[in-house]
């Protein structure tokens, strides 16, 4: 058998039908010198018992460890020169694998790759790669549009977590993902790392994944609401620097208040959030306990912040500048 090349780790939480049709489209890749590993976080071993994942390694936890804490459970536990990561319900072309490790193979300057994700059975993407806004915010670049819009390999900023390519060597030197993000822009938080480390990006078009868009945790969910907001304040200080830092709570005022424009008119996450059953007054509370959340965690996410920037290779100046080359503005961000 030839050397293996990549681990795929799928996280669960389900081990559900998608699971299973998710591990059968990797059986089908033309690349052949790939292992699969589920890292399964039902807590009571779903997988093994419902036989979801057949072929493949299985991890079981006794308790849900997150996203970002199970991909670091699979780098540890595997040794292949490259890592993929693949949502529990994303379906991936047979070259997949392929026409992302041709893409890296060819930059060694690059350290992760974004697929072309699509929304599952529709010609529209979900996500080619990512984009930020100024408060930390970070959104799928192309998200409803046409794959055809993005139709070459190209530099994008980061990738989306729910179907990646990563270097192990980048991997080990940023110190993999931040296990207390633990659900939600965890892939975001890593990739700025990355880029501060000076490595870069490609968004890879024939590397193509289709996706049931937020099938574990709800489209619009209260823990969603909670751990991005969470979230994107804990990337904000680890990996922004200090005068976009500075500028970011009047950033977020703005977009607070496009998301009131858009409730009001039935649209955007807001709205979907409330179509859900959810009253108006626990988004303020989500908000306020993210907040909250950031305080008692503020010591760690400065220290982080400061070792990010010792070991960093290119300056803030140059950061700034890869970060308005991939903006996303509040607004484009409160309609989606």
């Amino acid at each position: 058998m030839p050397d293996l090349q990549v681990t795929v780790v799928i996280p669960t939480l389900t081990a559900d039908a998608r699971l299973l049709e998710c591990v059968q489209s990797l059986s089908r890749q033309s690349k052949r010198e790939l292992e699969v590993l589920v890292v399964d976080n039902s807590g009571c071993g779903l997988v093994r018992r419902k036989g979801a994942a057949p072929g493949a390694r299985v991890i079981e936890n006794s308790a849900n460890v997150g996203f970002g804490g199970a991909i670091n459970q699979g780098l540890r536990a595997s040794q292949t020169p490259y890592l993929a990561t693949l949502n529990d319900d994303a379906v991936a072309s047979p070259d997949w694998i392929a026409a992302l490790l041709e893409a890296l193979e060819r930059r060694p300057d690059a350290g992760m790759c974004a697929s072309q994700v699509r929304f599952f059975g529709e010609p529209r993407l979900d996500s080619a790669g990512m984009l930020i806004a100024r408060d930390g915010s970070s959104k799928q670049r192309g998200h409803g549009r046409s794959p055809e819009d993005f139709p070459v390999c190209e530099e994008a900023l980061l990738p989306s977590g729910s179907a990646a390519l990563y270097r192990r060597s980048m991997l080990e030197e940023i110190g993999g993902f931040d296990d207390d993000f633990f659900l939600y822009c965890e892939d975001t938080d890593l990739g700025l790392r990355a880029r501060w480390a000076g490595w870069k990006c490609l968004y890879v078009p024939d590397a193509v994944v289709e996706h049931h868009y937020s099938h574990s945790a709800g489209r619009a969910s209260g823990l969603k609401a909670y751990y991005v907001e969470r979230n994107r304040l804990f990337v904000l200080v680890k990996n922004f620097p200090g005068a976009m830092l500075l500028a970011s709570p009047l950033v977020t005022i703005a977009r607070y208040c496009w998301h009131l424009w858009f409730l009001l008119r039935g649209q955007g996450s807001a709205a979907r959030f409330r179509a859900e059953g959810n009253a108006g007054p626990m988004m303020a509370w989500y908000i306020v306990r993210a907040h909250a959340a950031l305080i008692t965690n503020l010591a760690r996410l400065l220290r982080q912040r400061r070792d990010i920037r010792r070991k960093a290779r290119i300056t803030p100046a140059v950061f700034r500048h890869l970060l308005r080359g991939s903006a996303i503005g509040v607004r484009r961000v409160a309609q989606l």
